[in-house]
């Protein structure tokens, strides 16, 4: 076995995500966003809005200002001369993921198929006005059923029997997002969304799992079994099985990673540059730090979001993202976009103990300037909390 240094792994890592590349320097066109989703392979969805919702920022991060009607489009629209690239499913979460890998989570669709429970009627009902009718909201297919599928206030979500069995239907592949009308899905019957080589193509389970583990493996580079394991959430006989298979066919590599308390592997066409230069912030779903375990190992940077922590428990902030410079992660700044004030606000910024302050504050400077730009925002406002806050808040004046 191999043993390599934890600083190969990071620039690795950094690689395999993308961000040993310059970005574009002319505005970023399908192709760099075809580029990106061939190493990241899924965007996670979320529904918190406080800065910018999730499935946009790992592009920015790797492509820098790029026109989000890019993503809308790619992910929920459809045509002959630009045809959808992208489709909703539960890969990692809820996330949008290139058309052609569908029939991939065809195995979660079957198991869900088998151990959910649903009220036949009304799923047959749901999809007979889905078909008559959709792309329709739950909201609107509730209407049509004549409201007689409401629950009472109180249950999980408070959600309605009519969107119980949408999702339901959803989880099962029977029905996915047409589009979207705000962030409310508007379902359809897949086989009207997708093509019809991608929504009648089957694997074996086994074939699936095997892709999506090597799948995993290549948008991390080099990762343990559970790292792999949680890119798509695979069950562990699942991915256990997978890993070995790849293994056998030499597609990873068993390596050990100074550091790493797992064995590692690393994919065969895994590249290790000299140095990466980057620079970003990361969502707190970006697939860099989304598994907060491999995060720490990989940068030694202990991170967790502080959404449901009561403000007075907080201490970094509501909505925080780390900021890689380099190959390290310098700082954590919490982000807020106020749209109506037209100001990019930053409750708090702090270094990373160690880093360069001063070169810390003007790179991220240049990065926050860059994100306001691309929100249409027209100023940052820094407030006091953090170290870096008042060096920052001179910067960026």
């Amino acid at each position: 076995m191999d043993s390599i240094s934890a600083a190969v792994a990071r620039r690795i890592t950094l690689a395999a995500q993308g961000f040993a590349e310059p970005r574009p320097a002319s505005t970023p066109t399908r192709r760099h966003l075809a580029k990106v989703l061939g190493r990241v392979r899924l965007l996670q969805l979320d529904s918190v809005n406080v800065a910018v919702r999730a499935h946009y920022m790992p592009l920015f991060s790797r492509l820098g200002g790029y026109p989000v009607a890019l993503l809308d489009e790619a992910a929920w629209s459809d045509s002959v001369r630009r045809p959808r690239m992208l489709v909703e499913y539960w890969a990692h979460v809820a996330s949008l993921i290139p058309v052609a890998d569908w029939p991939l989570l065809r195995p979660r669709m079957r198991r869900h198929a088998e151990t959910s429970r649903g009220e036949p009627a009304l799923l047959a009902d749901v999809l007979t006005v889905v078909k008559q009718e959709g792309p329709l909201g739950a909201g609107a297919i509730e209407d049509r059923l004549g409201g007689a599928t409401s629950r009472p206030k109180g249950g999980w979500w408070n959600r309605s029997a009519a969107k119980w069995a949408c999702e339901h239907l959803f989880a099962t592949g029977e029905l996915t997002t047409a589009t979207r009308r705000g962030f409310e899905r508007l379902y359809d019957l897949t086989e009207r969304v997708l093509p019809p080589e991608v929504f009648g193509h089957e694997l074996p389970d086994d074939e699936a799992n095997r892709r999506l583990t090597e799948q995993a493996a290549t948008a991390f580079g080099v990762a343990t079994e559970p790292d792999l394991r949680d890119y798509y959430r695979l069950p562990l006989a699942d991915s256990r099985r997978a890993v070995a298979s790849l293994v056998e066919e030499g597609v990873l590599e068993p390596v050990a990673v100074e550091g790493w308390r797992l064995p590692a592997y690393r994919h065969r066409d895994a590249k290790a540059p000299r140095r990466v230069a980057a620079r970003a912030l990361l969502s707190p779903f970006d697939p860099l730090v989304w598994r907060r375990e491999r995060t720490e190992a990989l940068f030694d940077f202990h991170y967790r979001i502080e959404i449901y922590v009561p403000e007075p428990k907080r201490i970094y902030g509501y909505y925080v993202f780390p900021f890689l410079l380099d190959e390290s992660i310098v700082a954590r700044v919490d982000i807020k976009a106020d749209r109506a004030a037209g100001v990019l606000r930053i409750p708090g910024a702090f270094a990373e103990p160690g880093v360069d302050v001063g070169r810390v504050v003007v790179e991220l400077t240049e990065e926050l300037t860059s994100m306001a730009e691309w929100l249409g925002l027209g100023g940052i406002e820094v407030g006091e909390r953090g170290d870096l806050a008042p060096a920052l808040r001179v910067a960026c004046r």
